[in-house]
């Protein structure tokens, strides 16, 4: 290329030493990235001029230096100067292919070449040992990639980056050496690069893949490991590794010198200002004198004091955490030093981010105003609060200082779509097609009020419902709820047809605990029972009937979400009495309990662990009809197995098996949900379910389900779908491997 220039400017120089010659006209010629204004003003010619072969030598580098060309060359003729230009082709496409294909934001940020820009080969050259370095970093050796480029008609290209991944080594042994005080289990739970372990791919065990990005930071997880144990003059050298590459196995080698182990020989704290009793603080330390020291406690203590202080309003209060070590007597000094600094109150809130939402339904659930006294706890608990409302996608609270004594809370939320127009079908093994149009939202017009009509019809029920509920009416501590319904469902060998209305209030007594009152009223009418599948005795729960009924209850919930929890508990108990002048007489509890822990520390990636259990129990108080009672199966229960599947009994008088319904169940759902494609919103879920349903006892029927989830927050809400199997069914159960739920939380 450079060549081609020198040699354009040496031609022009010889031919403008035959005759100097004055420039009548300039033109451009393949311009597309520059504009000819920007080229006239780094020329320095004009028309007019005498052609100096200085200046266009000059502006031809100038030009050449922007990065936009691949050749440029000068012709002269007839008082007319022509600069053209061969311009560099744009990309039009990069494709990944071999690995991580469908990883958006890897390629966007490892690649870095996008869509529109220029074609570059330094800049391919860089992407490919990015590429290379993310390999390398995994453990995989003699990687290559490789890049494809396509020319189009059109002046563009195609990107095509081809990768071969390399083999990745296994860990196959991995020796401690001079660790006598603490086993090698106590540093797998902290280290990275592990030695590989039998049935390493099975959860739980290790695959033994190195990763060598880690490797330099595993020396300093075991000498934390170490410092957590009382060892203070802990030693770890850097790791020997051995590499065999015939077989792609490495062994690492740990030379520790771990010292003594040193206890606690005093806790001392020091406050700048007196602002809390030494006392008060010194019951949150979790240190005792004369046991051994722990580094981990040490920091917690330290992030407790600071929590506490700042809960008093002293938002910029620091903590300078301190140790002395006595090598005589092997113990250390523990000192907190604490500056809280001034009390600093609340100026203003300012919500932003809500173009759909009130501000005052922002607001209202903010522990935090204006001239309020600051506190951490009240910040954490505001921001836990926006979460659990389900507007949001995400929500920020973020503290502008403003001086020593005041500070902004500027309140960032991007909200999500609460409402949805649902039109769908299905089919299953008992009811057969379906058809359900519904339309809802869980914050119609930005109100905070959920409004929702549901309509479905299958081949063997149908059903209609409308419902509105207010959690905060007139954004007080009261909320109200209402329903209308009418369903129509055909079981194995009866059907029922029922119709009524929910009304109801609610009171939050304090953050996380709310309760309500409902009153419900409804008919329940049987028809086309086969009463010859079942016995006498149980003909009689086959009457229509009314009810009205009265539940009570409360729910505590302290989770960060709606949708997806990261951390708390959601419990409820609720209790239902019927028979308030209708035929039907019972006695109802349900208690539910769900518990949500974010794994991520422990693994380094988005791993959430769930668990959720429900027990249902009804007594017979007068009458309880079978639609009264209980089923296990499906989504809520157990999966892999069909809703209404369980329970059943052999009938005396047909032989038959009979579908009937339990007075208490109790159901178990283990689940961790993983990260598949952040950008849309995609996660990915294994379970293992157990429940136990029956007449008088849970002993009746006990069954398991496992199976996996695709977690999907769609534009028309959250979606989940479902793929179970049943463990160990027997011959009358029926089982059912796929189900999907739209707007529940995961």
């Amino acid at each position: 290329m450079i060549r081609n220039i020198i040699l354009t400017v040496t031609l022009l120089s010889l031919s403008l030493l035959q005759a100097s010659q004055s420039i009548e006209q300039i033109k451009y010629s393949g311009l597309a990235h520059m504009l000819p204004i920007a080229a006239e003003r780094m020329l320095k010619l004009k028309v007019g001029d005498e052609l100096e072969s200085a200046k266009v030598d000059e502006a031809i580098k100038e030009f050449y230096r922007q990065g936009y060309f691949n050749d440029i060359y000068a012709t002269f003729e007839d008082g007319v100067l022509t600069l053209v230009f061969v311009e560099k082709p744009t990309v039009s496409e990069v494709e990944l292919v071999g690995y991580k294909e469908s990883d958006d934001e890897f390629i966007e940020q490892t690649i870095q070449i996008k869509s529109g820009t220029l074609y570059d080969e330094s800049k391919i050259k860089s992407a490919k040992e990015r590429i290379l370095k993310v390999l390398e970093d995994e453990g995989k050796l003699d990687s290559i990639v490789e890049v494809n480029v396509k020319h189009n008609s059109n002046s563009t290209v195609d990107l095509e980056f081809i990768v071969n991944e390399g083999e990745t080594i296994l860990i196959e042994r991995l020796r401690l050496k001079g660790a006598t005080n603490l086993s090698s289990s106590d540093f797998n739970k902290v280290i990275v690069n592990k030695e590989h372990e039998f049935m390493g791919w099975f959860w739980g065990r290790n695959d033994g893949e190195m990763a060598l990005e880690q490797l330099e930071y595993d020396p300093l997880r075991i000498a934390d490991k170490y410092m957590q144990h009382g060892y203070m003059d802990i030693r770890v050298d850097e790791p020997f590794v051995r590499v065999d590459f015939d077989n792609y196995s490495a062994t690492i080698d740990y030379d520790i010198k771990e010292g003594d182990q040193y206890s606690v020989s005093s806790i001392k704290l020091y406050q700048q200002e007196r602002v809390v009793d030494e006392q008060e603080l010194k019951e949150l330390l979790r240190l005792e004198v004369s046991e051994p020291f722990n580094i981990q406690t040490f920091r917690d203590d330290s992030e407790r004091l600071k929590l506490h202080i700042a809960d008093l309003g002293y938002a910029y209060a620091q903590v300078y955490p301190d140790i002395r070590k006595n090598t005589d007597d092997r113990t250390v000094d523990v000192i907190y030093r604490i500056s809280a600094g001034e009390k600093v109150y609340i100026r203003d809130v300012i919500i932003s981010g809500n173009s759909r939402t009130l501000d005052r339904i922002v607001r209202r659930e903010l522990y935090l105003g204006p001239t309020d006294l600051y506190s951490l706890t009240d910040l954490k608990d505001s921001r836990n609060a926006l979460g659990r409302t389900g507007f949001f996608e995400s929500s920020i609270i973020e503290e502008m200082r403003v001086d020593d004594s005041t500070m902004d809370l500027v309140v960032k939320v991007k909200e999500t779509p609460t409402g949805k127009i649902q039109i769908g079908g299905g089919y299953g093994s008992y009811g057969g097609f379906s058809l359900n149009v519904g339309l809802s939202d869980r914050n119609i017009f930005g109100s905070g009020i959920d409004v929702g009509v549901q309509a479905e019809r299958s081949q063997k029920s149908s059903s209609y419902s409308f419902n509105i509920s207010n959690p905060r009416l007139n954004d007080s501590d009261f909320s109200g709820n209402f329903s209308l319904f009418y369903n129509d469902f055909e079981y194995s060998s009866y059907s029922t047809r029922s119709n009524g209305i929910t009304v109801g209030t609610g009171h939050r007594f304090s953050r996380h605990i709310r309760g309500y009152l409902n009153y419900t009223y409804s008919n329940v009418d049987y028809y086309d029972i086969n009463t010859t599948t079942y016995d006498e005795s149980r003909q009689r729960y086959f009457e229509s009937y009314s009810k009205s009924a009265l539940s009570i209850g409360a729910t505590f919930d302290n989770t960060d979400n709606y949708y997806v929890a990261r951390e708390g508990w959601v419990v409820t108990q609720g209790f239902e009495k019927g028979g308030i002048g209708a035929e039907a007489d019972y006695f109802k509890s349900r208690t539910t309990l769900s518990k949500y822990n974010s794994l991520e520390k422990l693994v380094n990636f988005d791993l959430i662990f769930r668990y959720k259990m429900r027990y249902y129990f009804a007594k017979d108080t007068g009458y309880l009809p079978y639609a009264e009672r209980y089923y296990m199966g499906g989504i809520g229960s157990v999966r892999g197995y069909s809703p209404y599947q369980l329970p059943y009994y052999t009938s005396r008088t047909t032989g038959k098996t009979v579908r009937i319904s339990g007075k208490q169940t109790l159901s178990n759902n283990f689940e961790l949900s993983f990260p598949l494609l952040p950008s849309a919103k995609m996660r990915f879920g294994l379970f293992v379910d157990w429940g136990w349903i029956g007449e008088e006892s849970l002993d009746e029927f006990s069954r398991g389900g496992y199976g996996v989830s695709l977690e999907w927050f769609s534009p028309m809400g959250p979606l989940q779908l479902v793929y179970a199997n049943a463990i160990n069914p027997d011959g009358d159960d029926k089982t059912s491997n796929f189900e999907f739920t739209i707007g529940r939380r995961f």
